[in-house]
């Protein structure tokens, strides 16, 4: 049945958008799982800055194929979100390697708090008793399935520390830009992807060299791992381009409560495909606290009040910012 109304529409695109991104992002997961893990490609940031390669690529293809208008952002403005985007990719690799696993889960979900404080900061934005109750339970439950083990040190701290706060700014300013400048996703990502490819191509191999002591250079490329770190790149051209749309729609903390539903997902399709090893009581409740915190936070934010700014003027403006990127999202 084919959505009538304006809401109807939205609601389905909200949708599509999400879905999007949750196959693209696990689909990703399990690539570069199998690249790293299997075949020994453990360079994360020069595989990370091959991903900005490809996504430039095509969106150069499609600005000449005359999908993707011409559009503005100041130079400034792009360097600020280069350095922010960079500094997450590095801070959660080097937290993820000098943390136990515990405390990486625990970093990531700081997030969702730094992110409503950024809202806050930012955007005036106030949050209902309700979802501020819902984001606690969110958040609950996903410690209650992942985090296990908890062990941390100085230099891991700081490293956690650097990651939330520049994960946490590179989303909120991806926000910030698609209703500052009526960007399109695309248009977005097409002025971001050659700044990140071009500096992470660019220091990747020190960095990880730095991380690994091994060097980029000196893989044993064959078919196989070739075929996989291809494979990655086209995968991520999605993965890029689905986080800039649920952002665009959806804003940084709700990208991040939804992004823990693939958390969810992930260790669920972990169960069912690979047995039933580690799941437990206690990773059972967690899912089930996890999804009722998710489905109470989207309830609770769509009610009047449930989330808002409190500056009509700026609402409006985002509608209106928003409503002008949407539209070029759905022409691409």
């Amino acid at each position: 049945m084919v959505p009538t109304s304006k809401a109807e529409r939205k609601a389905a695109l909200d949708v599509a958008s999400w879905m999007f991104n949750v196959v693209t992002s696990v689909g990703i997961i399990m690539v570069n799982k199998a690249l790293m893990a299997t075949y020994g490609f453990s360079f994360a940031t020069t595989l990370t800055g091959l991903h900005f390669a490809t996504t430039t690529v095509i969106t150069v293809v499609l600005r000449w194929l005359g999908y993707v208008q011409p559009s503005h952002l100041p130079v400034p403005e792009l360097l600020k979100f280069a350095f922010f985007a960079n500094l997450s990719i590095v801070g959660m690799n080097v937290s993820l390697m000098w943390n136990s696993v515990g405390f990486y889960q625990i970093a990531k979900l700081c997030m969702i708090p730094v992110s409503c404080f950024l809202e806050v900061l930012f955007d005036k934005v106030r949050y209902s008793r309700d979802t501020k109750l819902s984001i606690v339970v969110v958040l609950l439950g996903v410690a209650v399935c992942t985090v296990t083990d908890v062990s941390v040190n100085a230099k891991g701290l700081i490293a956690a520390v650097i990651a939330v706060w520049s994960t946490a700014l590179q989303q909120y300013y991806v926000h910030f830009l698609q209703r500052k400048y009526s960007l399109g996703s695309f248009n977005l990502l097409g002025h971001t992807a050659p700044a990140q490819a071009a500096s992470l191509l660019l220091l990747g191999p020190f960095i990880d060299y730095l991380l690994t002591t091994k060097k980029v250079y000196a893989f044993d490329y064959n078919v196989i791992s070739v075929f996989f770190i291809t494979l990655s790149c086209l995968i991520a051209i999605g993965t890029n381009l689905s986080q800039f749309i649920c952002i665009g729609r959806f804003t940084a903390v709700s990208f991040q409560v939804l992004g823990h539903m693939k958390t969810i997902l992930v260790l669920f399709l972990g169960f069912f495909l690979f047995g039933r090893e580690g799941l437990n009581l206690q990773v059972v409740l967690g899912m089930i606290l996890a999804v009722a915190g998710m489905i109470w936070y989207g309830n609770a934010s769509s009610k009047p009040g449930g989330k808002e700014r409190r500056t009509p003027t700026d609402k409006s403006h985002k509608n209106r910012s928003l409503s002008d990127s949407e539209q070029l999202d759905e022409k691409v």
